[in-house]
């Protein structure tokens, strides 16, 4: 390579790194509390609770605004407070008593250091893609392995699938075990890619998000399923099916590892899963 074609490269990378810089340099000014055990759990659930607001608030108007139900994969249910509370109760509870005392543990053995630089745009985008792929894949596998095996589905993942109906709030209704196995593949990736960490901010919001969009139990014309090409993407209508059949779309986001094993569905599908309660009888 000569020396104007490194000389490029340089300057490309540097303009990439220079269009984060910005923002890094206004996230360090709080370098204190971003290096303490707090700021994980703190992060995770103001994030969280914050993307399933504006559903809860759609489904307190839903019954009264018409055209919100257009949107609605069940437009004649709407979640009552008995079940958001219980929700919204279990995930703060999970998250002090269980998330953070895993976090301090972590924070004692090696505390953060956050780097000056703000990494390259183009190394963020890379490496938050290959977490979700990664991640996609490690959930894909686990779930399939929760569902095929009854004592694994009864001791862990029924607490999930007590809402047929999916909606924001139930997003995180799970175990303790789902919670800390979902917690531990999505700390495994960015240790592995040795991801700088606003890479890891990026990566944990965009995957909050996503998951927070899969059980809203509302399919817009901007979700993320309809921005993403080919199908690669399942998206809120996929995971809902997966709720309320039981037996198909495991993969939380993408669709390839569903179409290798032939359990992907879609609502026109003709070939039907097999009802949720018929299969859940049968596990119990």
């Amino acid at each position: 390579m000569g020396y104007h074609n490194r000389s490029e490269l340089q300057d490309l990378g540097c303009s990439s790194q220079l269009l984060l810089q910005p923002l890094w340099d206004t996230l360090r000014t709080g370098e204190a509390f971003a290096r303490s055990p707090f700021f994980p759990v703190i992060f995770s659930i103001i994030t969280y609770v914050g993307f399933c607001l504006p559903f809860v608030v759609l489904d307190v108007l839903c019954p009264w605004v018409p055209m919100l139900r257009r949107y609605k994969i069940h437009p004649d249910f709407s979640p009552s407070a008995k079940q958001l509370l219980p929700c919204l109760g279990q995930t703060l509870y999970q998250h002090l008593v269980f998330v953070f005392p895993v976090t301090l543990l972590h924070w004692a053995r090696s505390p953060a250091l956050l780097p000056p630089e703000a990494p390259e745009f183009l190394q963020l985008l890379s490496h938050v893609l290959i977490c979700l792929l990664l991640f996609d894949t490690e959930i894909f596998a686990w779930h399939l392995l929760h569902h095929k095996v009854p004592w694994l589905y009864r001791a862990f993942h029924k607490v999930h699938h007590q809402n047929a109906s999916s909606f924001a709030l139930a997003t995180q209704y799970m175990s303790v075990w789902e919670l800390l196995s979902l917690t531990f593949f999505d700390v495994l990736n960015v240790a592995l890619l040795q991801c700088h960490p606003l890479t890891i901010l990026t990566f944990h919001v965009v995957n909050i998000w996503l998951s927070v969009e899969d059980h809203s139990g509302y399919d817009f014309p901007w979700s993320t399923h309809r921005l993403v090409p080919f199908g690669w993407y399942g998206g809120v209508a996929h995971h809902d099916l997966h709720h309320s059949q039981f037996n198909c779309n495991f993969a939380p986001y993408f669709t390839h590892w569903d179409k290798m094993l032939g359990t992907l569905r879609s609502s026109g599908s003709p070939e039907l899963c097999t009802l949720h309660l018929t299969q859940e009888k049968k596990q119990t």
